[in-house]
């Protein structure tokens, strides 16, 4: 357990110092067709529908690769 939990640690170190390194590599993300995003006024509502479901797709797929005994 311990090493998993190590692992999961480093790899948001890695997936955070490229979000804040490379801002431009994931651009797109959160501007997905199917995300909503409501303006109006000082008000934003923003729901971000097919981005989350591509994030799960990927964890899913991750997980099943790394964990699957």
């Amino acid at each position: 357990m311990g090493k998993v939990i190590f692992l999961v640690g480093l790899a948001l170190m890695v997936i955070g110092a490229v979000l804040m390194w490379a801002p431009g590599l994931f651009g797109w993300f959160g501007r997905l067709p199917g995300d909503i995003d409501i303006t109006s006024g000082n008000t934003r509502i923003f729901i971000p529908l097919t981005s989350m479901i591509v994030v799960s797709v990927a964890l899913t797929l991750l997980l099943n690769l790394f964990l699957r005994r």
